[in-house]
């Protein structure tokens, strides 16, 4: 039987399009399944009053991005890139940005002077809800579960996206960017790559390490923090915010994840289990340096026009990471669960 870190036959990044939810997904999923160069009307289709939390808009957009990572059954590749896909998306996208715009604080002109120093504030100001603390003292062994679903369709690809970068930066944060993703790949091993961490904490609870595989259950508020990486990502404008929000992210991972290795252990749990929460308190208390000041803070030196979308990248990270922790505690604690179905009935 072959080792996580082997590739499986027949399998890599390709999966079925998941069922359509609403007008458009509906009217997407119809369309990908035809040849590229069909139109996709979407002129007559309404943008919903919360983009950000809205299940069939944020399913859609997640379609559209993941092409640019793994295939669909029965898709053509070819959609990748075709013109009406692009136009489709862009549609959402726009609606998107809007909604993360609003969410969003705005930056002080006082912050863009020093992008370091601003990140270590936004990140010690942060208020958001407290996750990491509630699932490390209280949480349930169904809960930790439902929280590892919900990271899968990131974690399952941890690092990819902040990878497009990596030809976009200057040499001094390139290579501080370099340094950081070395290790997010596993410094050279597979088995330690860290999306091959998390699958392997997947099948040791009992879960389903298919990449793609819980797509059907996860709602459209963790949806939205995926999508808004693969956005910053996938558009060289957005370089900044790109780099602002793995700043962001390797500031705010080596706590939270601490607590999430104790919680596995508290539930009985051990290294099969916790070696992805405990590798992560290590790599990212040393990242959390590198990417605030020598990749953030270098990027801000080398292009200082950038300084205002690095620091929007880390807000926004935080506060659509605020939503979505929001609507785990608030699902938890009226006793429901915060997938779209519970596990059990998978």
């Amino acid at each position: 039987m072959p080792s996580l870190a082997e590739p499986r036959p027949g399998t890599g990044r390709r999966t079925d399009l998941p069922g359509s939810v609403g007008q458009w997904t509906e009217r997407l999923f119809e369309t990908l399944r035809l040849s590229p160069g069909t139109e996709i009307a979407w002129g007559d289709l309404s943008i919903p009053a919360d983009p950000i939390a809205d299940l069939d808009l944020q399913l859609a957009l997640y379609v559209c991005y993941e092409l640019h990572y793994a295939g669909f059954e029965g898709v053509d590749e070819r959609w990748e890139w075709a013109p009406e896909l692009l136009g489709f998306r862009a549609e959402i996208e726009a609606a998107f940005e809007r909604a993360v715009d609003d969410l969003t604080p705005p930056n002080e002109p006082t912050e863009l002077a020093c992008v370091g120093e601003s990140l270590q504030a936004i990140v010690a100001e942060d208020e958001g809800p407290p996750l990491s603390r509630y699932l490390e003292t209280r949480g349930t062994r169904e809960q930790m579960l439902e929280h590892v679903v919900h990271r899968s369709p990131y974690q399952l690809k941890e690092a990819d996206p902040h990878s497009w970068a990596i030809p976009r930066l200057t040499p001094a944060p390139k290579a501080a960017l370099l340094e950081v993703q070395f290790d997010e790949y596993g410094g050279g091993r597979a088995d330690r790559m860290h999306s091959v961490l998390f699958a392997k904490t997947m099948t040791a609870l009992g879960l389903d390490d298919t990449y793609g595989g819980y797509l059907e259950l996860v709602p459209g508020v963790t949806l939205a923090s995926v999508n808004l990486l693969s956005g910053f990502g996938l558009h060289r404008r957005r370089r900044g915010a790109l780099v602002g929000h793995l700043a962001a992210f390797e500031m705010t991972s080596s706590i939270p994840n601490r607590r999430y290795g104790n919680a596995m252990r508290r539930l009985g749990y051990d290294k099969p289990v916790t070696d992805f929460y405990d590798e992560h308190v290590e790599a990212d208390a040393v990242h959390e340096t590198i990417a605030a000041w020598d990749l953030a803070g270098g990027l801000a030196r080398d292009e200082p026009d950038l300084a205002e979308d690095i620091l929007f990248g880390a807000r926004a990270l935080l506060a659509l990471e605020g939503r979505w922790a929001e609507h785990l505690l608030s699902c938890w604690e009226a006793g429901e669960t915060s997938l779209r179905r519970p596990l059990d009935q998978t």
